[in-house]
This record gives C-alpha cells, structure tokens and sequence, in this order.
C-alpha cells in the first residue's frame, strides 16, 4: 500500500470531535434502551459543534469506528445488577481495563463494554483513553415497553451530569459586550449564532410579555410546541415569528437584551429602544 492510499483510507474515518456521546441498548425493550433514548433527548436540546452523538443501539460495531478521532468518549447503557431501576454506576475510564473477549460477539449482544473491547481492538491507539460509562439499572424490558419512571428520571439525572460535565463548556458564551436582538417590520425577532447556540440549543422558545419586556423562554425540544428558530444564514444566526406574543406593540429595530438567570429567559426591554 502506498502512503498516498494509506493517506486516503485514514481520510475515510469519522471527523476529530471534543466528545463523543454513545447510547447503547435495545429501543425496543422497555428500559433497555434507555441508551438510545437518551440520545434522542441530547439530540432534541440541541449538540455542540464539537460534540458528536451516536445511536449504538442501531450502529451496531460500527460504534467503534466512530470513536476513532474523539478526544473523550461517553458511554450510557442499561444494566442488570438487581439494584433498583433508577440506579446511576459511574465507571471512569480507568476501571475499564477488564473487557470481556470478542469471540463469539454479534451485533444483537453488542453492549457498552463489547463497544469498547472491539474499539481497542479495531482502533489500536487509535483508540480514546478518557472515557467514561453511565450504566442505568434497568426495571421492565419487556418488548414494545416505554421507559419506567424510576428509570426516566435517573435518564434526566445523567442528560444533567452530561451537559455540565461535557457539554456546556463546548457552547458558545454570551457576547461579552452585551446582548442584542433585532426586531422585523414583518413581526420576527433575530438573534446571532453565539446567543441562540449557548441560550436556546434545542431551536424552540416560548414567547410571551411580561412587565413591558418580551420573554424567550428556550423549550427542551420541537415536541414540547412553542415556536422555532429558524437559521437565517450560514453563519448560523436565526429568526423567530413573534408577532402574535407581541400584538399590537411590534417594534423594529435593535434593542438590548439581558439573560435572566434566575428565570432562564432571554428578557428584551421593549423600553426604551437602543
């Protein structure tokens, strides 16, 4: 094999990110796929350009692949110890040096610990060494089951420990020299890339006026309702309709806009204007 094919191949493999976040388990099986379901939550609130999600319950081996070129991998399946459902196990990567063989392995046994034994084995040093599991103990599996409630809300648990932990440092800031909006002769509000990334990830708000100033409240995802930012441009800046929340007070222009942190709203003073 010459170096330029060899270049080539390499060039086949998934891009660098800072974080991998991997949902391992049986969507079809109650709280088995708790996994999977939890990256469809990540996915609804929205993922940072550098952070990478993957179903594993449907990617079968090819997990292993994807983790080539990330910088930390985040690993979350059920599991089976006979705790009670809702349990959280953390297990940092440096517990895991014991990995069961592959022989045998097929992709309908494929769990947390097979993905991480054949992404050894396939990737070579290729392979993250910051890793990190998230094991959920698992109530009902039986088939065409949703998930139980002790398990739903360990889910939450960890879609929390995930954003601070992995995620919330890969989103955009604020802009230091304050927040502006842009309000349309047509009734939409506009916002920059950097404000809607890091206060409104998902793309759906809530709009509404309190106190002479229009409120955006950021949804967890497009299946909660509320309105959707739409991208404007290439660089990521959105626009919103907020005509009906604001009846017959449509301002045009720019004004300066505050978070509220107490509320988690984006709060835009309709008085006075900048």
């Amino acid at each position: 094999m010459t170096q330029t094919h060899k270049e080539q191949v390499d060039d086949l493999g998934p891009p660098g990110c800072e974080v991998l976040i991997v949902g391992c388990g049986n969507l079809l099986r109650g709280d088995d796929g708790v996994g999977p379901i939890l990256i469809r939550h990540l996915w609804e609130r929205g993922i940072p350009d550098d952070a990478r999600i993957v179903d594993g319950g449907t990617a079968g081996m090819d997990v292993a692949f994807q983790m080539r070129g990330a910088k930390r991998v985040v690993v979350i399946d059920a599991s089976a110890t006979g705790a009670a459902p809702g349990t959280i196990y953390r297990v940092p990567g440096a517990e895991l040096a014991d990995l069961p063989p592959l022989q045998g392995l097929h992709t309908h046994s494929f769990r947390w610990d097979h993905a991480l034994a054949f992404a050894r084995w396939a990737l070579g040093e290729d392979c993250p060494d910051d890793v990190t599991v998230f094991l959920i103990e698992a109530g009902g599996v039986e088939p065409g089951a949703e998930l139980t409630q002790p398990v739903h809300e360990a889910m939450e648990k960890v879609i929390t420990l995930i954003e601070k932990e992995f995620l919330a440092a890969l989103r955009p800031t604020d802009d230091p020299g304050g927040l502006q909006v842009e309000f349309t002769e047509d009734g939409y509000l506009r916002m920059g890339a950097r404000l809607a990334g890091s206060r409104f990830p998902s793309g759906a708000v809530v709009a509404m006026i309190r106190d002479d100033q229009l409120w955006m409240l950021p949804l967890r995802g497009p299946q909660s309702g509320g309105l959707l930012l739409k991208q404007r441009n290439p660089t990521g800046d959105r626009a919103v309709l907020v005509r009906e929340a604001l009846g017959d007070r449509v301002p045009v222009g720019a004004y300066a806009a505050y978070w509220d942190e107490s509320q988690g709203v984006l709060r835009v003073p309709l008085e006075p204007r900048t």
